[in-house]
């Protein structure tokens, strides 16, 4: 008997409730702790995607930059790599879409900015492009090679970002089927806005 659309929320919102449930708190705290040391630092956050990955990029980016202002006190310098459409299509015409985040980077990134990407895979994985996100990969390998940290939110396994991450929050598998691409993109908004939260309290109390 095929579900019913009642019973496909409910599951829907119970898997979604165990997934937040199951998050490390301890990577969200490190996340959260290298992104106001750039602020402390006066330094840059970047932050980039693909796809839903780079909606949820533009988004974090704009409620770092405004969210987390306090009257009086100096602002967040944040920005996303994913909102210039004719830059993106020009790179990606000349240098190729897998040097689309690393060629905004070259001349910009400094040590101590922060260039956080979103994924759901992390950059495991391929499709009839080849290999998931190595725009992600390869901006997050030029921005640590230039002294920055790099931040990861994804999902599954975490793919290469999550070992070449100074942070890193994985969506967890609460079992098996549960963790979708939805879920993962979701909760990676969850997160951003818990974040968020958090830094505008530190910024605050700062």
């Amino acid at each position: 008997m095929p579900q019913s659309t009642q019973a496909f929320v409910e599951t829907y919102l119970r898997e979604t409730a165990e997934i937040a449930l199951a998050t490390s708190p301890e990577d969200l705290a490190r996340v959260i702790e290298i992104l106001f040391e750039a602020y402390r630092d006066d330094r840059t956050i970047y932050t980039c995607g693909n796809g839903g990955s780079a909606a949820n990029a533009s988004h974090l980016a704009c409620d770092i930059a405004k969210f987390t202002w306090v009257e009086g006190k100096r602002r967040f310098k944040c920005t996303s790599l994913c909102d210039n459409a004719a830059l993106i299509s020009a790179l990606t015409n000349d240098v190729g879409w897998s040097r689309v985040f690393l060629e905004q980077l070259d001349g910009r990134v400094v040590a101590g900015d922060v260039l956080v990407c979103l994924s759901v895979h992390g950059g495991a994985g391929a499709d009839r492009a080849g290999p998931w996100s190595q725009n992600l990969v390869a901006a997050a390998d030029f921005a640590k090679r230039a002294g920055a940290k790099v931040v990861a939110l994804v999902g599954y396994d975490g793919g290469a970002l999550r070992q070449m991450a100074d942070a890193s929050v994985v969506v967890p598998r609460t079992r098996a089927g549960a963790t979708s691409t939805p879920h993962v993109e979701g909760l990676h908004e969850v997160y951003h806005h818990l974040i968020c939260e958090r830094l505008l309290q530190l910024v605050a109390e700062s």
